[in-house]
């Protein structure tokens, strides 16, 4: 798996791949994903690039796919996924593969053409009958109706357009029937009506059911009409109205001998026309099957193909040679599988002469890779979003799969609570292996990727909820309470005893509705509880101030340890990239600053809870009052918590004082003379260089690593190196920002860690109110009505304890645990401006083959 302490150690180095083995060889080494690709071809347009034709043919071939895929769903035929990722395929079957899947892209086509065209015929068809039927109502008339022409009249009495004028004219009688839309069936009427001037008759009539339009496939409700008219110019008139109004117009027969025959032709079209497109849609259905049981296998193919002309086209071609030159970040480690890829990838194309590779010298900053398995990439993630880590520093994911679940189970500490998610998440992990999780929708997906996170983030919530002694807010008394409430009364004690001690007594306990148990009388408190805290504090009234006083303090104690070990987490930084006078001038001044006062109070309160006891409790001093004391340097003598206390404090104080302008100065002024005693530093050094050119104060270093080493070589490194112009001014200012924020974060960064005493007193409340508003009501039903209404309480109750105490306060106390570490923590060592290590992977192809085909 590797190392989570710190990343891979990476190298550049050169791939020499002969033309004819190139593909061969990025394929193998696609599918083991080793390396990352440098593109040496940047100032080149996209469209000019060596193998463009490649990736268009790769286009064409993922578009047919895509009309395949489509056409597969819209016929309702499952989609087989294969469990393996086929390689990409030979060159050789390449233009095989393109030439199979244009024919089958026409052929399907064609028959899909054929299939539509039949399927609107038989809509029209369809349409035709039941405007006949629904027609035949319309009009109670002799269909072979002819005018009888009388001699003219005198026209000069009549108008030109009445009706028995019309008669008279001998202008015939015309129909027009068909179908229109529902929607557009009264704005039709009225049209007609205008336009014609009264004389066309419009009969309507509703279709029983929706049918499907032959044009759009949509299915809605329409209309059957019948119009009848007068004259040719007016028919002319209702056929353009009709044809804007996208009526389906169709014949109308002028006599029933001539429907009857339409009417029985229609029918056997009909039956006709079923039997072609069922066989039809059944040869459809054959080649679709048939195609989808190779569609994926293809799908992926064209992917895995269209990537590596892609990393081809990063690669500069050497005319000269007749073969592509490639660089690439690989890690050492996979230095061998690098060379057994290429030798694979050789001897797959037949080629003599096998391609190689070198590596490089490079003083370029390398990508961060930092290995990871299905338990670690969860909090590797998490360290990941606030900035991927700078090549070789400490790793703060391997410290985070304890602090994190840590601090969170502190601000959730409850046993119940935290065993409910522990229960959840060991659900998720022992069915990790089914695939409806992992292609669910996003949250559950979330949830899923984070169940190692919920699993530990469960099982220290159960350890806290022990030391809490707090299950769904209430105590468990497993071991006995290490309290004796009848020691307290004075019939068990001598006379003597009776008068120096406050006891009770009858009296005492019928007068006062609040009794205190006083741990200085002998036999009241016999030892603390095993573990956590004792049960019997859930009893007493001040139950909350000794809680918040505990809580308070364990997070302050909490807060500046970790802080520290972030201080020293840097040391290791500066040792790994021979930066030793970090260490002397940043890190050992950090670390007195911190500790000389912060450190101190931590002292003062374990010095506090060891020292004094129940009998010495009322005289001992207060840990906030002797803190502030240590600034303020009191006239008057406050006896402190120990002999001596002063002169440590003002000790600690004067250490204090004197760090600040080391951690403000020091640096700055170390790289001042460095820069002042050569006039150029190199190293020469083979490989990477783990300096950054990017600073002035690495300018500098590129001097102090001679000093480190024991270097003679200043005249190799001044010609290898070119030095940049030093600016004290900026090293200066941005060390003072830097000791000014890091001075200012240590009082800000551990008031901040009170949130887990604020957080875990919100969730304990919340919790006890739950309790008290819904249990306890249901518990305390006489027993008549109790069962049934308990019921619906414990519904109640475990509803709003999963919705309001797990996922929004859970949610509540992940965010703030992730500030803690990306705030509080990290920034004491963590830098987080790498690149991350993006390897050529061809495996990751297949799981995206369902999001982007479907």
């Amino acid at each position: 798996m590797g190392s989570l302490f710190r990343s891979e150690t990476m190298c550049l180095a050169q791939l020499f791949l002969q033309s004819g083995t190139a593909y061969e060889c990025l394929s193998a080494l696609g599918e083991k994903g080793l390396v990352q690709f440098r593109d040496l071809n940047q100032n080149v347009s996209s469209f000019q690039r060596k193998f463009v034709g490649e990736v268009k043919r790769c286009e064409e071939l993922e578009r047919i796919l895509a009309y395949l895929v489509q056409e597969i769903n819209r016929a309702d035929i499952p989609l087989p996924e294969g469990e393996t990722s086929p390689p990409a395929p030979p060159l050789k079957q390449v233009l095989e593969m393109q030439e199979q899947l244009q024919k089958l892209e026409a052929e399907l086509r064609e028959v899909t053409k054929n299939k539509e065209r039949l399927r609107k015929n038989l809509l029209e068809l369809t349409e035709y009958t039941h405007v006949l039927r629904v027609s035949k109502a319309f009009v109670r008339r002799d269909m072979q109706f002819e005018p009888t022409y009388e001699e003219f009249p005198s026209l000069e009495n009549d108008s030109l357009l009445d009706y028995s004028c019309m008669q008279r004219l001998g202008a015939k009688l015309g129909f027009v029937s068909g179908l229109i839309n529902q929607g557009k069936a009264e704005a039709f009427g009225k049209t007609l009506w205008r336009a014609c001037r009264g004389h066309s008759i419009v009969t309507h009539a509703e279709l029983e059911g929706p049918l499907e339009d032959p044009e759009t496939g949509e299915v809605i409700k329409w209309y059957v009409f019948l119009i009848s008219f007068w004259g040719e110019q007016i028919g002319h008139k209702v056929k353009k109205i009709c044809d804007c109004y996208h009526c389906h117009v169709y014949p109308y027969p002028n006599t029933a001998e001539e429907r009857r025959e339409i009417q029985e032709g229609l029918n056997t079209r009909i039956q006709d026309l079923y039997t072609v497109l069922h066989k039809t849609e059944d040869y459809l259905r054959q080649v679709l099957c048939k195609a989808a049981e190779s569609v994926y296998s293809r799908v992926i193919q064209v992917k895995k193909m269209k990537a590596i002309y892609h990393m081809l086209n990063m690669c500069s071609f050497d005319v000269t040679n007749k073969c592509l030159i490639a660089e690439v970040w690989c890690p050492e480690a996979d230095l061998h599988e690098l060379r057994l890829a290429l030798e694979e990838g050789s001897r797959q194309s037949g080629a003599s002469i096998p391609s190689f590779m070198n590596t490089i010298p490079t003083k370029e900053t390398p990508p961060t890779l930092i290995r990871t398995n299905k338990f670690t990439e969860g909090f590797q993630n998490i360290v990941d979003a606030y900035g991927v880590g700078s090549y070789r520093e400490v790793n703060p994911a391997l410290f985070t799969i304890i602090t994190f679940p840590f601090l969170f189970a502190v601000m959730f500490g409850d046993l119940g609570h935290g065993f409910v998610m522990f229960l959840f998440a060991l659900l998720l992990v022992l069915n990790e292996d089914h695939p409806r999780l992992s292609q669910s929708q996003e949250i559950v997906r979330m949830f899923f990727n984070g169940r190692y996170i919920l699993l530990l983030m469960g099982l220290f919530s159960v350890y806290t909820g022990l030391i809490y002694n707090d299950c769904f807010s209430k105590s468990l008394n497993l071991f006995g309470s290490g309290w004796n409430v009848s020691a307290m009364y004075s019939s068990g004690h001598s006379p003597a005893e009776q008068r120096k001690m406050i006891l009770w007594n009858d009296s005492v306990i019928r007068h006062n509705r609040v009794l205190q148990l006083d741990p200085s009388v002998p036999g009241v408190f016999r030892g603390p509880y095993p573990l956590g805290i004792d049960p019997i504090w859930n009893l007493a009234t001040n139950r909350l101030t000794f809680l918040n006083s505990f809580k308070m303090k364990m997070s302050v104690i909490l807060g500046i340890t970790h802080m520290t070990f972030g201080v020293i987490l840097g040391i290791f930084n500066h040792l790994h990239f021979r930066k030793k006078f970090n260490i002397y001038l940043v890190s050992i001044p950090e670390l007195l600053f911190m500790l000389c006062i912060f450190g101190y109070l931590v002292f003062m309160i374990f010095y506090k809870w060891l020292v004094y006891s129940a009998e010495t409790s009322r005289v001992a001093p207060s840990i906030l009052i002797e803190f502030i004391n240590m600034f303020l340097f009191p006239a008057s003598d406050t006896g402190g918590l120990y002999p001596g206390q002063e002169h440590v404090q003002r000790l600690l104080l004067v250490i204090t004082v004197l760090s600040v302008p080391v951690l403000f100065l020091g640096k700055p002024l170390f790289l001042l003379w460095l820069h002042r005693g050569r006039s150029c530093f190199g190293v020469s050094r083979s490989g990477y260089t783990l300096v950054r050119k990017d600073s002035e104060e690495e300018v500098s270093l590129l001097g102090s690593q001679d000093i480190e080493e024991g270097n003679n070589q200043m005249e190799d490194g001044c010609r290898e190196v070119t030095c940049e112009e030093f600016n004290f001014g900026e090293i200066l200012m941005t060390q003072v920002i830097h000791s000014i924020e890091y001075c200012l974060g240590c009082i800000s960064n551990t008031a901040s860690y009170l949130r887990l005493w604020a957080l875990s007193l919100a969730h304990a409340q919340l919790s006890d109110v739950l309790w008290a508003m819904l249990m306890r009501v249901g518990l305390r039903v006489d027993t008549t009505y109790g069962v049934l209404l308990l019921l619906p309480v414990i519904a109640l109750f475990a509803v709003l304890t999963i919705f309001i105490l797990l996922i929004m306060e859970g949610l509540s106390a992940f965010l703030h645990a992730i500030r803690l570490h990306w705030v509080e923590f990290q920034n004491k060592f963590y830098v987080g401006a790498g690149t991350k290590f993006v390897p050529f992977s061809l495996r990751l192809l297949s799981s995206k083959f369902s999001d982007d085909m479907a």
